[in-house]
């Protein structure tokens, strides 16, 4: 299908007005004090509603281990 009519430049601005990216919302994380995303596990921490969900100690045993075997080779 073939356009008929070029659309204006405030048209096209005016459709375009809704592509920008908006400010996600941080709050603090009542644990560490570190910044997070809302309704989120804590990055730094691994806890959620002061309940640890993601063990990071092990995450970062796994990262040692890897590097180490990655060194040996």
């Amino acid at each position: 299908m073939v356009v008929r009519m070029r659309h204006t430049r405030a048209h096209t601005g005016n459709r375009r007005s809704h592509h920008a990216l908006k400010m996600r919302s941080l709050s603090k994380c009542p644990k560490c004090n570190a910044p997070k995303m809302s309704h989120r596990v804590c990055a730094k921490c691994g806890t959620y509603k002061d309940k640890v969900v993601v063990d990071t100690m092990a995450k970062i045993t796994k990262r040692q281990k890897a590097k180490e075997k990655a060194g040996k080779k």
